[in-house]
């Protein structure tokens, strides 16, 4: 019987999973990886040993695997974290690391630059966002103007799916969400490059073919057939960033569905009717043609729970236990997990990680809940974002490897809304799996609902919840009360790391 595969690279790690056409799961395998982070701001990861390197240990496990029971893959998916940077010299070689997501900051002169000389409102109209640390727009015009060796040499740049596909087939492609992300790079209601300010900011490049990230875009190649295990002509689709195809991965596709990635960072995507622009949030394309999303991440979420496990040098189930055993509020404990700066719906890359209320009872416990309870705090503002910025939110649908019991209680807890929990929550390669199915035509956009149903729903406690009503207020006002002195000691750290 045909198997699809999917791989997907993370932030801190990468996943690969293998299904049936009728979604029914193989086998799985993660690979973990670093983050490299050379400055203040700067979160970069190599495409080589990082990127390539998980594909290729991953698609050689589970190749074997297939092979071992005498299967073959059908169809091969593949998705990345994005919107990402990596240029490549005119043999398609990496010339410096990749260039991460809005959790690398370092584009902030050119992000004041660009929305200077091209409008705030006008930006917003052509392509649905604000210029923020999300955008490959200003990150193309820092790499131009602050390494011109390197930026003199790169004739392509990819992202992580598409560098992917390029490595399997040869092919020169962006799907449309990732290319929707590349603000002011991309008109949201036309599907298409924004040729005089692409010429403008980033000239002398070549600039990938768009398309969507079910197409098939090319085969792969005997050099590919090699290395990874996978049979010389195996359709490869597009794929796209990771949040989108995890989207797909639980069905949340139709207007009113809101899919939340639990994650190194946290991640929301709500599916509405139209094109929504809001300066508070990310206006982006969906996954299918047709579709259309309102985004919102934040810069750490998983990043801080494992701060917190390497920091008291304890294991993740010994801190769920002990956290479980605190009450709701920590004990008088507030975290802003601000620790990568903060995504939307800030956009402020200088915010800083608070604990606040801390006193000598205090366990680590008592730190790991209050860190659980901070990022519910950061999705409750960003769900009253989207509601003020246009979104639909009727259904909510958790995700990822965070997505488990004590933290999607705390989230439903603090925003007063049910989380359904489908039958996987794998994530991205679960998607990819799909779109790979879709692309291969072994399945239509809405199979998803059979191939993972919902199996369990998270309901709000309302007793816990008026405890978190009181402290969502002051977690609101803790960051305006603190900002300049967080802005002070985020100017001091740059200094220090120059």
């Amino acid at each position: 019987m045909s198997l699809l595969l999917g791989i997907d690279i993370g932030t801190s790690s990468s996943k690969g999973v293998l299904t049936r056409p009728d979604g029914t799961l193989v086998t799985q395998s993660v690979r973990e990886h670093a983050t490299s982070t050379p400055r203040p701001g700067w979160v970069e990861h190599d495409a080589s040993s990082v990127w390539w390197a998980d594909f290729l240990g991953l698609a050689r496990e589970l190749t074997a695997a297939a092979a071992a029971a005498g299967e073959a893959v059908a169809a091969v998916g593949v998705s990345g974290i994005g919107p990402c940077l990596l240029p490549v010299d005119e043999a398609g070689e990496p010339l410096r690391p990749a260039i991460l997501y809005g959790v690398d900051t370092r584009a902030g002169d050119q992000i004041a630059a660009q929305t200077a000389r091209y409008g705030e409102s006008e930006i917003m109209r052509r392509c649905g966002s604000t210029l923020t640390s999300q955008a490959i727009g200003p990150k193309l015009e820092w790499l131009r103007e602050q390494e011109p060796s390197v930026y003199g040499r790169t004739r392509r740049w990819y992202m992580a799916s598409s560098w992917l596909a390029y490595r399997l087939t040869g092919a020169y492609v962006l799907d449309h969400h990732s290319a929707s992300q590349c603000t002011p790079l991309y008109d949201l209601g036309a599907n298409a490059w924004i040729e005089e300010w692409r010429d403008e900011i980033a000239p002398g490049l070549e600039w990938p073919e768009l398309v969507w990230p079910s197409e098939v875009v090319g085969t792969v190649t005997p050099e590919a057939a090699a290395l990874t295990g996978l049979a010389v002509g195996t359709p490869v689709v597009a794929g796209t960033v990771d949040a989108w195809a995890e989207a797909t991965a639980v069905g949340a596709t139709a207007p009113g569905d809101l899919m939340l990635m639990y994650g190194t960072t946290m991640f929301l995507v709500n599916f509405v009717d139209a094109p929504v622009a809001s300066k508070q949030l990310w206006g982006t394309a969906g996954a299918f043609e047709g579709t259309y999303c309102l985004a919102g991440g934040m810069a750490t979420s998983g990043a801080v729970t494992g701060w917190l496990r390497d920091l008291t040098g304890s294991d993740y189930g010994t801190l769920v236990a002990e956290a479980a055993d605190v009450p709701a509020g920590a004990e008088g404990l507030l975290m802003l997990p601000y620790f990568a700066g903060e995504r939307s719906p800030l956009f402020d890359p200088d915010a800083r990680g608070l604990i606040h209320g801390l006193t000598l009872r205090h366990g680590r416990g008592h730190l790991y809940r209050a860190a659980l309870e901070g990022t519910a705090f950061g999705v409750r503002h960003n769900l009253a974002a989207m509601t003020e910025g246009g979104g639909d939110i009727r259904r909510l649908i958790a995700v990822g490897g965070g997505a488990r019991e004590l933290w999607t209680q705390i989230v439903s807890d603090v925003t007063g809304k049910p989380q359904e929990i489908p039958r996987h929550t794998i994530g991205a390669a679960y998607g990819d799996t799909f779109l790979a199915a879709v692309g291969a035509g072994l399945a239509s956009p809405g199979d998803i609902a059979s191939w993972n149903p919902v199996e369990s729903v998270v309901s709000p406690d309302p007793t816990r919840g008026k405890v978190y009503e009181e402290l969502y207020d002051l977690y609101l006002n803790l960051y305006p009360a603190t900002r300049e002195a967080a802005h002070t000691l985020a100017a001091r750290q740059h200094a220090d790391a120059r």
